[in-house]
């Protein structure tokens, strides 16, 4: 059974953990991925007795902390910086695995200006079989997001992922506009059906430009059983829709 969370980026962002905790329990949104920097604090600064204490806080209720989602990006020319995102996803990792997490949201953001696109594939792909190394260590996956200015084309990512050939290293299919050829995404679901991770990202199930309902039936025939998260617009009334995407998602689920 496909489940559904949330990410914290637009309808979370500015929640305290307890109020995001508290409305996805009201609401039936089963996980969460809580997108870093924003107002829930659980961030790779914390000390111990307050990773024990954010843990409890999921463990005492009916959601599911699935991960962080980080803003880790390895495509930079630059060694040192491409080193530094590594370092940090590493922590990133620690910090999911403290909490009860199963993985950590990471991006290809951009192929480099004026770069043979392979080199950079190459870069990001190399940098994601060591996050995936030390993610083995520590039970975790390493979700990279279908995003960025040229990286969010499928075909580009089924490059960076046999270029990291790692199992911890899986995607996070992200919805994108554009994905669909003759209306239908089969054709570059296809290319990454192999490396599904633990999570991907939807957005507004009613948008008819994205064929959700082609989506859920192909993650049904991979058996997926990992969590459609919404990273839907900000609302004014977050609880109301909420509960409407619940019920439009089980509707397309069923």
């Amino acid at each position: 059974m496909l489940k559904l969370g949330m990410v914290t980026y637009l309808w979370g962002k500015e929640w305290d953990l307890d109020t995001v905790i508290k409305n996805c329990a009201a609401t039936g949104f089963a996980g969460v991925e809580l997108r870093s920097t924003h107002k829930h604090g659980v961030e790779v600064e914390l000390s111990p007795a307050q990773r024990a204490e954010v843990k409890q806080k999921f463990d005492d209720s009916p959601v599911e902390f699935v991960g962080p989602g980080s803003a880790c990006e390895y495509h930079d020319p630059d060694h040192g910086i491409v080193q530094r995102n590594i370092e940090l996803t590493n922590e990133f990792v620690k910090l999911s695995a403290d909490i009860g997490g199963t993985g950590v949201k990471v991006r290809p953001n951009r192929l480099v200006k004026g770069e043979d696109p392979q080199v950079t594939i190459a870069r990001i792909g190399e940098a994601l079989r060591e996050c995936g190394k030390f993610a083995a260590d520590h039970g975790q996956e390493i979700r990279v997001e279908v995003h960025g200015r040229g990286t969010k084309d499928p075909a580009v990512i089924r490059k960076i992922m046999d270029a990291a050939d790692h199992p911890q290293v899986v995607v996070c299919w992200n919805a994108n506009p554009g994905e669909t050829v003759n209306g239908s995404i089969k054709m570059n679901f296809d290319l990454l059906k192999h490396k599904l991770g633990g999570t991907l990202h939807i957005h507004d199930l009613f948008d008819q430009q994205y064929p959700y309902q082609e989506l859920f039936s192909l993650l049904k025939q991979q058996d997926y059983d990992g969590y459609c998260l919404s990273e839907s617009p900000a609302t004014s009334d977050p609880l109301k829709v909420m509960r409407y995407y619940k019920a439009l998602f089980e509707q397309m689920t069923a």
